[in-house]
């Protein structure tokens, strides 16, 4: 069990930091309609949809200290919003246990905008400038619309790093 959980350590160590780059070198480069496409919140969302609500709340806390870590924002901010997207799109799981390819990348989509729509007020808690502007209004739509595109992309990636076996069906015998 130790070394199973060391595994899953490793694994979203591994992936979280390749998911930062890419954010960091590739998307940040290339904004959609002036907003930078988060795929750090694409991966978590998968993740969760992958794996759970549980899982994902691990995934968005963890890439999020990760992200917070890397850049500007105070530690456990992106954390705690990251976590709530994860939770977000692992309810998938209360609707059906293994979900379609488009029920999770719109669960995934969902996720993401809770996730995004939770950064400004995290930030007025926490003491920096942020609230509800017209800018939120269209840098929702694209981080959905990003999620999910990429979902069906980063679900499986998102399961290897959580240690997600997919269910095995099998028929009842008589």
């Amino acid at each position: 069990m130790r070394a199973g959980m060391s595994l899953v350590a490793a694994r979203v160590l591994i992936v979280g930091l390749t998911a930062l780059a890419i954010q960091r070198v590739v998307f940040a480069q290339h904004p959609i309609f002036d907003v930078k496409v988060q795929f750090v919140l694409a991966l978590v969302v998968a993740a969760g949809a992958a794996g759970g609500a549980d899982r994902g709340a691990v995934a968005g806390f963890v890439l999020g200290l990760m992200y917070d870590a890397s850049g500007n924002t105070p530690l456990g901010l992106m954390g705690l919003c990251y976590g709530l997207a994860g939770i977000t799109a692992g309810y998938v799981h209360t609707i059906t246990p293994d979900p379609q390819w488009w029920l999770a990348s719109i669960f995934a989509a969902v996720g993401a905008v809770v996730g995004e729509a939770a950064i400004p007020f995290a930030e007025v808690i926490t003491g920096e400038s942020g609230w509800v502007t017209r800018e939120l209004m269209v840098v929702l739509p694209v981080v959905g619309a990003a999620a999910f595109v990429l979902c069906p992309l980063l679900v499986p990636i998102g399961r290897w790093m959580m240690g997600v076996k997919r269910k095995k069906w099998k028929a009842m015998i008589e």
